[in-house]
C-alpha cells in the first residue's frame, strides 16, 4: 500500500497541513519540527510528487470539490456549474465523494491537500466544518457551497432557503387556510434549518398554530419522504397541504401517494423546495421552490478563485441567490 501524507503526518507527529507546508517549504515553519517532518518522510519512504509542488510555487490550476453524495443530481449540478466556469479559465475538477461522512471529509480534504489544489469548494454534510481547518492552515482557500457550517468561516454561496419557502408556503394557505404539514431535513444542515424558519414564518403571518404531529423531519432522502408521507396519511385527519423540503424526500412523497393509489384530485396538495419534473409530469405538486443549481457552482467557483487570486484577509462573503415559485396547479 502506497505511502500517504497522513502516514507521514502521524509518524511525525504534527498534521497533515503541516507535512504539506514543509514538502512546499513554505516559510513560518520551526526547524525542529521541519527536521521531524524530513525524517519521517525518509523513513516512510513517502514519495513527494515533485511536479505538483513545482506546480504549487505558481498554480496546480486544479480545485477539488468535496460533495456528500456523488450519486446526487443536485450535487452534480453544482459541479457542473463549477466545472463549466473553471473549464474556461483552464482550470480542472476533482470532485471526491464522503458518503455524508465527517471522517470521509476529512480524509478527501487530506487527500486534496496531497494533490496540492488551489483551493476547495465544499458542500459539507453537517452544520460541523472545523475539520476543514487543514486546509486553511495548508493555504488552501475554501468556499462553501449549498449550506454553511457553524464552527468554521469562509465564502459561501447558498439560496435564499427561508424566502422561498416562505413564499411557497404563503401562496398555499392563501388560497385554503386548512392546515399544512411540513416535511423536513435534520436540523444538522443550515439549509434544512432555514426551510423550517421559512414555514414557521408563513404560518405566523397568517395567524396558524404549528402543530407538532404535522411537522416530520427525515434526512433528504427518498425513502424518508416515503415513511414520512405514510405517517401523515395515517393521521385520523391527514393534512389538507404538505411542504416538503427537498426534492428527493418530495420523490419519496410522491412515490408513497402512487403506492396507496392516490390520485394528483384526492391526495393532499403538495409544495416543494426542488424543481422536480416529476411533479409537473404527476400532476401531484401545486407550487415548488426552484433553486439556480448551475449558478450556485459558478458562483463558488468565481468565488473561489477571486479569494486564491486576491488578498487572503479579506473579510469572508455569503453570496445568497434567489429562488423562483414555480406553480403548476390549484385545485
Amino acid at each position: 500500500m502506497a505511502v500517504t501524507i497522513k502516514n507521514v503526518a502521524e509518524l511525525a507527529g504534527v498534521s497533515t497541513a503541516t507535512v504539506s507546508r514543509v514538502i512546499n517549504n513554505e516559510p513560518g515553519i520551526k526547524q525542529l519540527t521541519r527536521d521531524k517532518v524530513l525524517e519521517a518522510i525518509t523513513k516512510s519512504g513517502y514519495r513527494v510528487n515533485t511536479i505538483a509542488r513545482s506546480l504549487k510555487t505558481s498554480r496546480s490550476k486544479t480545485i477539488g470539490l468535496i460533495t456528500p453524495e456523488i450519486a446526487n443530481d443536485f450535487f452534480m449540478n453544482i459541479a457542473r456549474g463549477a466545472e463549466e466556469f473553471l473549464g474556461r479559465l483552464d482550470y480542472s475538477l476533482i470532485i471526491c465523494n464522503t458518503n455524508e461522512s465527517i471522517e470521509e471529509e476529512t480524509h478527501r480534504a487530506e487527500l486534496l491537500i496531497e494533490k496540492s489544489v488551489d483551493g476547495v469548494i465544499i458542500i459539507p454534510s453537517t452544520n460541523s466544518g472545523s475539520h476543514f481547518k487543514i486546509l486553511t492552515d495548508a493555504g488552501i482557500p475554501v468556499v462553501f457551497a449549498d449550506r454553511l457550517t457553524e464552527d468554521f468561516e469562509a465564502d459561501a454561496v447558498v439560496v435564499d432557503n427561508q424566502n422561498g419557502v416562505y413564499m411557497a408556503v404563503s401562496y398555499l394557505i392563501a388560497r385554503d387556510k386548512n392546515k399544512i404539514a411540513f416535511i423536513g431535513g435534520s436540523p444538522k444542515l443550515s439549509n434544512a434549518r432555514e426551510r423550517f424558519e421559512g414555514y414557521k414564518q408563513a404560518l405566523k403571518e397568517y395567524g396558524l398554530v404549528i402543530e407538532d404531529q404535522l411537522v416530520l423531519i427525515g434526512n433528504f432522502h427518498v425513502d424518508s419522504g416515503f415513511k414520512l408521507m405514510k405517517q401523515l396519511m395515517e393521521l385520523k385527519i391527514p393534512p389538507d397541504q404538505v411542504f416538503i423540503a427537498n426534492n428527493f424526500m418530495h420523490m419519496g412523497a410522491i412515490k408513497y401517494l402512487i403506492a396507496g393509489g392516490y390520485k394528483p384530485d384526492n391526495s393532499p396538495r403538495i409544495g416543494s423546495f426542488d424543481d422536480l419534473e416529476l411533479s409537473f409530469i404527476l400532476g401531484y405538486a401545486s407550487v415548488t421552490v426552484a433553486q439556480p443549481v448551475n449558478e450556485i457552482g459558478t458562483q463558488a467557483a468565481e468565488l473561489l478563485l477571486q479569494r486564491i487570486e486576491k488578498n487572503r484577509d479579506e473579510a469572508f462573503q455569503v453570496i445568497r441567490l434567489q429562488t423562483d415559485l414555480k406553480i403548476f396547479r390549484m385545485r
